[in-house]
């Protein structure tokens, strides 16, 4: 006997159906047949997989860390660090201001590397995993 939620949901369902209809010029609706349905994705563009490529939890293969990855994230953020160095540091320098951009570029650079190294590795080690 389905549960009081159940029965909830399978009328929600019901009453948010909907049917083909069309309208003639008096107002009148004239049913119509259900469009056919569209074909499977899978049978559309097929997507190749490199061997021995690494494949994230979506199905999407995962890049090998590289520096030029790194090199784009940290000119995307850059600003973003400048622009709080100078609202954070009023009372600091020009040049001090500069080292400390550079102090924490040559920080976030290798470490930004080094996660996406260590995730890369731990989604190996994850897909040569044995299935339960």
């Amino acid at each position: 006997m389905p549960s009081r939620k159940q029965r909830r949901r399978r009328e929600k369902l019901k009453r948010h159906e909907y049917e083909y209809v069309i309208e003639t010029e008096e107002g009148e609706e004239i049913p119509v047949d259900r469009p056919p349905e569209r074909e499977a994705k899978s049978q559309g563009r097929e997507r190749k997989i490199p061997e021995g490529a690494v494949l994230d939890r979506r199905g999407r293969v995962l890049p090998k860390p590289s520096f030029q990855r790194v090199m784009k994230r940290t000119m995307i953020l850059f600003p973003l660090i400048v622009l709080f160095i100078l609202v954070a540091y009023k009372n600091v320098s020009t040049i001090q201001k500069a080292l400390i951009a550079v102090e924490l570029l040559v920080i976030f650079v290798p470490f930004s590397y080094f996660v996406d190294r260590m995730m890369y590795r731990a989604m190996q080690k994850r897909q040569n995993r044995p299935r339960r």
